[in-house]
């Protein structure tokens, strides 16, 4: 499950993490809000404002990795700025230390790719790609190349938030084709938003990522974001990974 940190105060935010995981999350993905999350949509982008203008931004994201790392298995998403701002290696080190497994940094600079791994690897963080569905096989090595722990494929071609449908026929041959260029897991987000699309989206990839529709409901109402986890925890168990291990 996705979760932007910070949104909530540390002990609020300590008790939703607390109920998702209960309700059936088994991995947590952080995200540290930064002003220009370009593959964010609305929702998401909200979100992260409020943060920034509270201020204290690293220290709310280590906290929120920090607990969710208690309960479950935890990796950031980021993007370049914030990791420009503070410095690959502090970055890589506050948050390894912090308790994550790995740091997905989505629009990483080619010209910045080897310094990033190097920092994350030294903290013994794993540097997942997001690989873009227009990405050509003549690019793809390029694209994998440094990547660890996982490969990122959207689920959509649009932002985070996206309710439209998904043509799952192309991501399909999208995570076949990742497959081919790379023994590491594929893990699917990006537009599933219903617990049926994703209970389709899972037989194609080895996890799937929730973010808007938990993220909807710790914002408008947390209350019911652990019936929201629930639901879709129950969609993913009995197929994840099954379509391509047959």
């Amino acid at each position: 499950m996705f979760i932007p940190a910070g949104v909530h105060e540390p002990d609020v935010q300590r008790r939703q993490l607390d109920h998702l995981a209960h309700a059936g999350a088994d991995l947590f993905e952080i995200g540290l809000p930064c002003a220009n999350p370009a593959l964010d949509g609305r929702l998401i982008r909200s979100a992260y404002q409020r943060v920034l203008v509270k201020g204290n931004v690293l220290d709310r994201t280590a906290r929120a990795v920090a607990h969710a790392a208690s309960l479950r298995p935890t990796v950031v998403m980021t993007y370049w700025g914030p990791v420009r701002r503070h410095g690959p290696e502090r970055l890589a080190r506050l948050l390894a230390d912090a308790g994550a497994a790995g740091i997905m940094v989505v629009d990483l600079p080619r010209s910045e790719a080897l310094r990033w791994h190097h920092a994350a690897h030294d903290a013994g963080l794993s540097t997942p790609h997001l690989i873009p569905r227009a990405t050509t096989d003549a690019d793809l090595p390029s694209a994998i190349e440094g990547a660890s722990g996982w490969l990122y494929a959207p689920a959509s071609d649009g932002l985070t938030g996206f309710q439209g449908p998904l043509d799952l026929t192309a991501l399909e041959a999208f995570t076949r084709r990742l497959r081919t260029a790379s023994a590491l897991p594929v893990v699917s987000g990006v537009g599933i938003s219903s617990p049926d699309l994703a209970a389709r989206v899972a037989p194609l990839a080895d996890a799937v990522v929730i973010g808007t529709p938990i993220v909807q409901a710790l914002l408008s109402d947390p209350a019911p974001a652990a019936a929201v986890t629930a639901a879709f925890a129950q969609a993913l168990q009995p197929s994840i990974g099954t379509a391509h291990d047959a």
